[in-house]
């Protein structure tokens, strides 16, 4: 048997020391502007499949789709990495006000190594100086408040005389709260508790090695997104107080928007003495930009997509960099037959209609045929505001329930639209949702322990909630504090990624001399 581990000594424990004022940097450059707006192309037209989501990047008219060429800028500005640009003007600390209009995008390589020299100073600064930073960028972005109205502005109008439907135009714009809600997010994050330097686990082994587990950053840490500006401020925050470098590439849609915002948040980090390059951000919106991010083998350690299947599948097609993927959310709540179906109406109408164009938003109500005539009509009157599909026996119960298609089953509505199944066993219930999940939050309503257990053993999916609705599946709600998404897959996070799942560990071995017989 091995014997007890005894606890880790006070001295073994990693203390990060500030970084050395010679190796800070105190005025770097962000990446140039792109061309007048008059040379940018407008969004396409939206349709039904460019839905919005909510607590994740907004899924917009001008999603970065890789392969169709649709959000590709002019040729003058998709630069490869391969082939030198002009020298630009190079403004101080982040200022956007010194760039040409005219001047190309920096290559995206160069970019990336930017962030990854940031990355490396980010790794040992104290927790005091990334705090300092975080609230002085929460600051600053209250300060210079107009400047990204303004900045916003301009692509509001871009997105409204393309087309966009008034969600995707709502989700873009920003507003005096919506900016005083990012710096307020970031002074959360500045809040809550440092995990670099944590020591997971220690141990000593018999030939007297004392081994510890250690947190430490990721690196560079990209993540692409879509129309949701205030993404550029949450990601720049998670990722600084984790001591990663935020690399980041949004869509054209947003790109005034992004840009005015990474110039607050570069200065501020400028001011406290980090590196402005903390936060680099990709102005080159064009697919070969979106592909060749993609690929950074070397510089990226993980890339983040945010938003929608498009999005989703370019990640898979394309990536070469290990990747985190913030997929769908097709989560379904399975009303059992010991269910008290009051609970259940409440939760299922919870996690249907709080906030329908989230991702922990309920997609799917299964029913057990024991309770179903009792159950949907009832539920069906309170959801009297959202298009329910089903199956046979579900119509047959409630006729203004309309007939379900196969891909309804499957779909992700974000939207006040649910489909409706009975089931004759708790065995069919995890059958179909195991069929049709994507993986993300499954809820199961019951007072049997038994079937509430067999349920979380045997459904496959970040989280499953017993008794509660799917809305909870969320980094705030679970007490992270804030989170950069929510993950689907199994490696290297999984479920809602905060602080902690932006580190990984490092093992530190101290020894006396050993040497290996």
């Amino acid at each position: 048997m091995r014997p007890p581990v005894p606890p880790v000594p006070a001295r073994w424990r990693r203390t990060v020391a500030p970084v050395p004022s010679p190796h800070r940097i105190s005025a770097v450059t962000i990446a140039p502007r792109r061309p007048p707006l008059s040379s940018r192309p407008s969004p396409a037209p939206t349709t039904a499949a460019t839905r919005a989501t909510g607590e994740r990047p907004a899924r917009a008219t001008d999603r970065l789709v890789i392969g169709t060429g649709s959000d590709t800028s002019p040729a003058s500005h998709a630069t490869s990495a391969a082939t030198p640009t002009p020298p630009a003007e190079q403004p101080v600390a982040g200022s956007l006000g010194a760039v040409s209009d005219t001047t190309s995008p920096t290559p995206v390589a160069e970019l990336g190594r930017r962030a990854a020299a940031a990355a490396r100073v980010l790794a040992t600064t104290s927790t005091a100086a990334k705090d300092a930073a975080l609230l002085g960028a929460a600051d600053l972005l209250v300060a210079r408040t107009p400047e990204i109205l303004a900045a916003n502005a301009r692509d509001v109008v871009r997105a409204t005389e393309g087309g966009a439907t008034a969600t995707v135009v709502d989700r873009l714009r920003l507003t005096e709260a919506k900016v005083e809600g990012m710096a307020s997010g970031l002074r959360q994050v500045a809040a809550l508790a440092d995990p670099v330097g944590e020591v997971v686990g220690g141990w000593v082994r018999p030939n007297g090695l004392r081994i510890s587990q250690v947190r430490v950053p990721l690196g560079v840490v990209a993540i692409i997104y879509e129309n949701r500006p205030n993404v550029t401020s949450d990601a720049f925050g998670l990722c600084l107080k984790s001591g990663n470098a935020a690399f980041l590439r949004g869509s054209s849609g947003a790109i005034d928007s992004n840009l005015a915002i990474a110039a607050v948040l570069r200065d501020a980090v400028a001011k406290a003495g980090l590196p402005a390059d903390s936060l680099v951000l990709v102005d080159d919106t064009s697919r070969e930009s979106a592909v060749e991010f993609m690929q950074l083998r070397g510089t990226i350690d993980v890339l983040i997509p945010r938003g929608g299947p498009s999005l989703i599948q370019a990640i898979l097609d394309n990536a070469t960099v290990p990747y985190v993927i913030d997929g769908d959310g097709n989560c379904h709540v399975y009303v059992d037959e010991s269910a008290d179906l009051d609970m259940a109406r409440d939760i299922v109408v919870n996690a249907k209609t709080q906030r329908p164009s989230v991702c922990n938003a309920a997609e799917s109500l299964v029913v057990h045929r024991a309770v179903a005539d009792r159950f949907l009509p009832d539920v069906a009157s309170v959801l009297a505001g959202v298009e329910l599909v089903g199956d046979d026996r579900a119509r047959a119960l409630v006729p203004s329930i309309g007939e379900a298609t196969e891909d309804d089953w499957g779909t992700e509505f974000l939207d006040l639209k649910m489909s409706v199944r009975v089931v004759d066993s708790l065995e069919e219930a995890i059958h179909h949702v195991q069929r049709y999940s994507s993986g993300h939050s499954e809820a199961i309503v019951t007072s049997d322990i038994a079937s509430a257990d067999r349920f979380c053993a045997e459904v496959d999916a970040a989280a499953v909630v017993v008794n509660a609705s799917t809305r909870f599946v969320d980094g705030e709600e679970f007490g992270f504090g804030a989170e950069i998404g929510i993950s689907t897959q199994k490696l290297h996070a999984r479920g809602p990624m905060g602080l902690r799942q932006l580190t990984t560990a490092k093992y530190v071995v101290r020894g006396d001399g050993q040497t290996r017989g």
